[in-house]
């Protein structure tokens, strides 16, 4: 449905301005090389399955809003393809195969787009706001009035804000305003809808709630969508895949439980989630069986990681993971002996902190487990619970 191959979109950086500013006062044309550039997004590829609703995630800086400006055709890439049911919508001169650039205006993209702003009309009543961009298209694409009205009553109806037709906009909630946002951008039943963390100006009980309502919107409209966000928790719940960016990178694809379980990075098992980590050497692997050494003892665990002996590597456990007992459970592998010296009810669980010497482990337990401080316990390390990474 979507496919972008080696996308690449560099700015100049601020010791590249400075530098030219500097040739253009003393009218210097030096032939010595200037500051590379800054890549925000680096030779990234993706391709994305029609009814997917795929997320782009990561922290600010990584790439993702200028990967999704770059498909709204607000932003103008130095190279690569982007192609939307095998229509070319960008492509740099060279990188179609016949030697012609394509840069398609944005709006002529058909696409949607819902801002993180919401942007709104404020001098529009809601109705009016959904109606518009059915009302400035080119004359011989713009459907009648009957029609539009029906087709702006079936979107409102569906984002439960028919009532609110004849409201001015800015009188409603900041959900509500959300909603109509999203209502504008799908009126125009675009072949891919683009949100740009459409849910970080809403309170936390809001944008939970908003968060489940996207998704079954998405599933029962059955629209592509590209979802970008720094919240990990959206990620997980709303995605049919994501791909986590890093310095204008995707470092890693896939769907959210396997990135969630199988971290192939430490920058991933600590962006996506909390995580223990507990750096270590290889001392053997047999068949994706592997045994860690660490300074507190030898861990053995499962990995799909190819690692020969000798490698430094970090072993991840998620704290739920982790399990904790008052006294030495069975004949089990990697139970480590530690004493609690903190822990903090959350609501639906109480997190403890263990040092085992010299590591800190966080063990997530069920509220009714409440263990105090200066206790001793065993925490034992499930191995198919472990995770190897390689050391970034």
């Amino acid at each position: 449905m979507l496919t972008i191959d080696h996308l690449v979109k560099s700015f100049e950086g601020e010791k590249l301005k400075r530098r030219k500013r500097k040739q253009a006062q003393q009218s210097q044309q030096g032939d010595d090389a200037l500051p590379s550039r800054v890549f925000a997004v680096n030779d990234v590829s993706l391709e994305v399955q029609t009814g997917e609703l795929f997320t782009l995630l990561g922290p600010s800086g990584c790439g993702k809003t200028t990967t999704l400006r770059s498909i709204a055709g607000l932003e103008t890439p130095d190279s690569g393809t982007i192609t939307v049911d095998e229509r070319v919508l960008f492509s740099a001169k060279g990188s179609n195969g016949n030697g012609r650039a394509v840069n398609v205006p944005a709006n002529k993209r058909e696409l949607g787009m819902v801002f993180q702003s919401y942007a709104i009309w404020p001098h529009m009543s809601v109705f009016d706001n959904v109606a518009f961009p059915l009302q400035v298209k080119p004359r011989n694409q713009r459907p009648g009035k009957a029609e539009i009205e029906q087709r702006v009553h079936r979107v409102l109806e569906t984002m439960e804000l028919r009532k609110y037709a004849d409201r001015q906009a800015t009188k409603l909630s900041g959900g509500q305003q959300q909603r109509l946002a999203l209502a504008r951008a799908i009126v125009i039943e675009p072949s891919l809808l683009l949100l740009d963390e459409p849910l970080s100006n809403l309170d936390a009980k809001l944008r939970e709630s908003l968060r489940y309502e996207l998704k079954r919107l998405q599933r029962e409209l059955g629209i592509t969508s590209i979802y970008v966000t720094h919240d990990q928790i959206e990620a997980l719940a709303l995605s049919s895949h994501v791909a986590v960016m890093r310095e204008g990178n995707v470092v890693q694809l896939g769907k959210p439980r396997d990135i969630y379980q199988n971290p192939r990075s430490k920058f991933v098992a600590e962006f996506i989630g909390t995580s223990n980590f507990i750096p270590g050497t290889v001392a053997s692997s047999d068949g994706g069986h592997y045994s860690v050494e660490t300074t507190e003892g030898r861990l053995t665990l499962e990995s799909a990681a190819s690692m020969p002996a000798g490698t430094e590597v970090v072993a991840s456990i998620r704290p739920e993971c982790v399990g904790l007992h008052t006294e030495r459970p069975g004949n089990v592998p990697n139970v480590w002996e530690g004493k609690v010296t903190t822990r903090a009810f959350l609501g639906d669980a109480v997190d403890h902190v263990v040092v085992v010497g010299k590591h800190e482990i966080r063990a997530r337990c069920a509220p009714t487990v409440s263990v105090e401080p200066g206790t001793t316990v065993f925490l034992h390390l499930e191995d198919d619970k472990l995770s190897l990474v390689p050391i970034d």
